[in-house]
């Protein structure tokens, strides 16, 4: 069997960008007239595929129009608020740790692939990873399943998908996860309450070095 891997999620796991991310979703609600919203509320509604969310808060689906406005208004506003945002407490110490044991870790996220890879870059922790993957193409807000199978298959033989787990903070994470053969473990300080975390079937943790620590057992 291979050496144990940890496909690390970005937005909300590694990066804590939540305040970037609620404000982004409240300017592009601002472009459809839908009022702005907490933290707390974007928790307790947020849901993949990514429409659906938009469905609960406008009472309807939206058109594709809707859906064209809407992400972009996300990615400009994003994009001007996430250089502000750091790395998740312990994050930095816990990929050095982790590939110091001789492990190996890899990024993938549905943030754009050509503003993803700058923002690891300048956080000083690109070297860590095998691979840094993120969405090619404009966003259809169907998850993350699809972009898991090609990340792993581009990662080739040097990890072994039954020795892999994905950390991530949404239900999406455990779905791809599952759907690959691979283990899964959500963090609580991202985009979902523990409570939604929690009927998933997969365990939930509180920080990034529990995260870690289970990972590591459940590969060992």
């Amino acid at each position: 069997m291979g050496t144990p891997h940890i496909v690390w999620d970005w937005n909300g796991t590694l990066l804590h960008d939540m305040g970037a991310v609620v404000a982004a979703s409240n300017a592009a609600f601002a472009t459809i007239g839908v009022a702005p919203i907490t933290l707390e509320t974007y928790r307790e509604l947020y849901c993949f595929p990514i429409p659906r969310f938009y469905e609960r808060l406008l009472g309807r689906a939206p058109s594709a129009d809707e859906w064209r406005v809407l992400d972009l208004a996300f990615q400009e506003r994003y994009a001007e608020l996430s250089p502000a945002c750091g790395l998740t407490d312990g994050a930095a110490e816990l990929l050095a740790g982790w590939g110091a044991a001789g492990r190996s870790q890899s990024l993938l996220s549905m943030h754009e692939h050509e503003r993803l890879v700058p923002q690891v870059r300048e956080r000083g922790i690109e070297a860590h990873f095998l691979r840094v993957d993120g969405r090619i193409g404009p966003s259809d807000g169907t998850g993350k399943a699809g972009y898991l199978l090609r990340h792993l298959a581009a990662l080739g033989e040097s990890v072994d998908v039954r020795r892999t787990v994905l950390i991530g903070d949404a239900s999406d994470d455990a779905k791809a996860a599952l759907n690959a053969g691979a283990q899964a473990v959500l963090y609580t300080g991202g985009s979902h309450t523990r409570a939604k975390l929690e009927v998933l079937g997969v365990p939930v943790v509180d920080s990034l070095a529990e995260a870690v620590e289970l990972a590591e057992r459940l590969v060992a």
